[in-house]
């Protein structure tokens, strides 16, 4: 079972492996010179060098420059970001991912690092601010984008719960028990449950809709009522126990309560679609050479 969301700033995965290769090669330049050796003929690090410079070097270098111009223009015009509204922005991620595990997982698969995800995040947020106050948004654009997605701004019938996930039908029915005799469920999910992103959050899952869960488990889960706890659940993947918390009803698209969502919607548009002319203006006041550019 899944409940991983993708989310814009995993685009910065990507792009945070050129930098990351960046930093990887100032760092095996203060290594001996022989990195690997194979039937005791060795690699150079001036051989490795060559290799990455090819590969990677000319755009991480042209990377590089662009967020020391951002970041220039920042210090300008006296623009921070601070470490608080990074780190909000992770924990963002790590929810809609469905925990730290699976956030993790992510940034092993895209090749990167932590350290170098805040560092683009970071960032994007800084160019967000240079690029506010020319970024013009007007109501007509908003009203025709809600008309154009209006389905995206209808919320469907939604349950919250948490559960117990177990291997066996046997261990399920122990743990009914053990909740028909009053024990705590999140104890419970701790001790139980084999579902290691939810487990020490006491099983918590938070709301999903119909479609984000595997049908057996939201059949249960939307035939119940509030604070009703199931009887054991067969899916693939074990035995649930299903606490519902709570439940939202369908609500129609309404313009007025969408604005704000529109708004940020749009202008991360125009800030996507603006920026290269904004760098390339900005680029005429900096004196720029990268040396690596015309390397095949």
């Amino acid at each position: 079972m899944t409940w991983i969301k993708k989310n814009k700033w995993m685009t910065a995965l990507i792009m945070a492996f050129i930098i990351a290769a960046g930093v990887f090669l100032t760092f095996i330049l203060n290594k001996e010179s022989a990195v690997a050796s194979i039937n005791n003929e060795t690699i150079t690090k001036d051989e490795l060098y060559e290799t990455l410079v090819k590969q990677y070097g000319s755009d991480t270098v042209d990377q590089m420059i662009n967020d020391k111009i951002v970041e220039a223009e920042a210090e300008k015009k006296d623009i921070t970001v601070s470490t608080k509204t990074v780190t909000s922005e992770i924990d963002k991620l790590k929810e809609q991912y469905g925990g730290e595990d699976a956030f993790n997982q992510a940034l092993v698969d895209s090749g990167t690092t932590l350290t170098a995800l805040k560092s683009d995040i970071k960032n994007y947020l800084l160019i967000k601010k240079l690029l506010e106050p020319e970024i013009k948004i007007t109501e007509d654009e908003m009203k025709t984008y809600f008309e154009e997605n209006k389905d995206s701004f209808a919320t469907a019938e939604q349950v919250k719960a948490s559960h117990i996930l177990v291997a066996d039908e046997a261990t399920a029915k122990k743990v009914k028990e053990k909740l028909d005799n009053g024990e705590d469920f999140a104890a419970l999910a701790k001790e139980y449950s084999t579902d290691d992103s939810t487990k020490d959050s006491g099983g918590e899952l938070g709301y999903f809709a119909k479609g984000d869960m595997v049908t057996e488990f939201e059949d249960a889960a939307f035939a119940m009522s509030v604070n009703q706890i199931s009887d054991p659940v067969k899916t693939d993947y074990g035995y649930h126990i299903i606490k519902v918390e709570d439940k939202k009803a369908a609500q129609a698209a309404n313009y007025e309560d969408s604005k704000a969502e529109i708004k940020e919607t749009l202008f991360d548009q125009k800030v996507d679609s603006e920026y290269q002319t904004w760098l390339d203006g900005k680029k005429k006041n900096y004196d720029i050479e990268n040396t690596l550019s015309s390397e095949a």
